[in-house]
């Protein structure tokens, strides 16, 4: 892509997810946008950074154990979690339809190839596996089912493909309140309006499509219990960014009230009230499930 895609107009330019990146990370403004969502180059220092991430870390407890695990990272992107999955010991299958070398199966393939792990890329769509029946032990979809066509066909798939007792990790996904929220929250997306492809649902047709499947489902965290979800904030940057917000910016109080929400008992009895008045559209919230 020539650098003078920064300089144009991005609606007249950018037609793929992968211009969409590229434009953004030509905007010095949405730096620390393009490292939250390790969309920076190299590609192996962004996966080793995600490796190490506190979301990362969270995961990890999530995962199943033993030996010879077979994973299908679906929606894989550049790569990014099927990295850190294959450095956990996994043989992964990461399913990326698009190849970009960017954001894409070509991107996913050369971060194999430097670093020397077991990663098979797929081109396919999550709504028709071409794999066999109780094939994974995991399937780990980061923020990829509210991109589905069918999230209920995704779902049927993702429990078809995993054996008995295998674990459904879908991670990072945008909640709204209502359908009437959507707007709001398609304008104030970084690049909805640049390419389109985003959206969102109520909680419960996330549950539901994944009961429905055949799932038990065995955790929902909500977007102030786990790092999965307000990464890359860390639990410190939280709760003085949300502490910011309820003082109206003022330093000498917002570090007061920040001090006050870091301290344990406070922050444990804080997130029940927190998450009742938490309405923003596209908040993130993460499901784990179990194939019975």
């Amino acid at each position: 892509m020539p650098d003078a895609l920064s300089s144009e107009r991005p609606d007249s330019v950018v037609k793929t997810w992968e211009q969409a990146v590229l434009w953004l990370r030509a905007q010095p403004q949405q730096r620390n946008l393009v490292l939250a969502a390790y969309y920076d180059d190299p590609i192996r220092a962004a996966a080793d950074r995600y490796h190490t991430s506190d979301e990362w870390r969270e995961v990890q407890q999530y995962l199943p154990t033993g030996s010879d695990r077979l994973a299908l990272d679906v929606g894989a992107g550049r790569g990014i979690a099927s990295y850190a999955l294959a450095r956990e010991g996994f043989r992964v299958t990461a399913l990326e339809p698009d190849p970009s070398a960017v954001v894409g199966a070509a991107a996913i393939r050369g971060l194999a190839s430097e670093a020397g792990l077991p990663i098979a890329v797929v081109d396919e769509f999550s709504e028709q596996l071409p794999f066999s029946d109780a094939a994974f032990d995991l399937v780990f979809a980061r923020a990829v089912l509210h991109h589905t066509k069918d999230m209920q066909k995704a779902c049927d798939e993702f429990f078809r493909v995993l054996k008995p007792g295998g674990t459904l990790l879908a991670i990072r996904e945008h909640v709204i309140s209502s359908t009437s929220d959507l707007p709001a929250f398609f304008e104030h997306h970084p690049l909805h309006h640049l390419y389109g492809g985003e959206n969102a649902f109520l909680r419960q047709r996330y549950v539901d499509a994944i009961e429905r499947a055949g799932f038990k489902m065995s955790k929902i965290l909500a977007p102030l219990d786990s790092a999965i979800n307000f990464a890359p904030h860390s639990e410190q940057s939280l709760q003085l960014e949300i502490a910011k917000k309820i003082t109206g910016g003022s330093k000498f109080f917002s570090q007061l009230f920040g001090r006050l929400l870091g301290m344990r008992l406070v922050w444990f009895l804080a997130k029940p009230i927190l998450r009742r008045f938490d309405k923003r559209p596209g908040r993130l919230y993460s499901f784990v499930a179990i194939r019975p």
